[in-house]
């Protein structure tokens, strides 16, 4: 898969692709644990966002996957959005192959409640939908207004299915092949 993250701008902030200098402002941003009551976790240092910002560039190990990352800058980061696309075969049309990313979103607490997540996601959303991907989902604790709210805004829908607890949200583009 040959996708990768560039710069996304919005109305009122830009998506910066991923780098491991992200590593010490984001360790701020993400200090507060009220973030982690619902995914659970505690906030990371500086070190372990490194160690996972350097893992993330490099690469997954699976070639029909990507992952596509990016901090929220408004004008200061502010958060990630993150979209991992993965490519399946179509069986019924071998050399066809069908697209779909799941995309996460995480704003820090003072950012909070000012419709940035939703601007980001938006545009995180509409990124790949450009580059040909044709199903989008998000994985959303139950009960989570907030993010139930930002997939709204990006045109995701609520799913009968759940995976580890969270429900499955899923938007797919008119035509398009039933998603997973």
């Amino acid at each position: 898969m040959t996708l990768r993250a560039e710069p996304i701008a919005a109305r009122r902030l830009l998506l910066e692709p991923l780098r491991t200098g992200h590593a010490e402002p984001m360790a701020a941003v993400l200090a507060d644990p009220a973030l982690y009551t619902r995914i659970g976790g505690a906030p990371p240092t500086r070190a372990d966002l490194r160690r996972r910002y350097t893992a993330m560039l490099a690469g997954p190990p699976d070639p029909n996957e990507a992952w596509l990352n990016w901090i929220i800058t408004a004008p200061e980061p502010a958060g990630t959005v993150q979209a991992t696309v993965r490519t399946a075969p179509d069986a019924a049309a071998p050399g066809h192959d069908h697209p779909s990313a799941a995309l996460a979103w995480v704003v820090g607490t003072p950012w909070q409640g000012r419709g940035l997540a939703s601007e980001a996601a938006r545009a995180m959303a509409d990124w790949p939908a450009r580059n040909g991907v044709r199903c989008l989902t998000a994985a959303i604790a139950p009960g989570h207004l907030p993010s139930e709210r930002v997939a709204r805004s990006c045109g995701m829908a609520p799913t009968a299915e759940h995976q580890q607890g969270e429900r499955i949200w899923r938007r797919r583009a008119p035509g398009a092949h039933p998603c997973r």
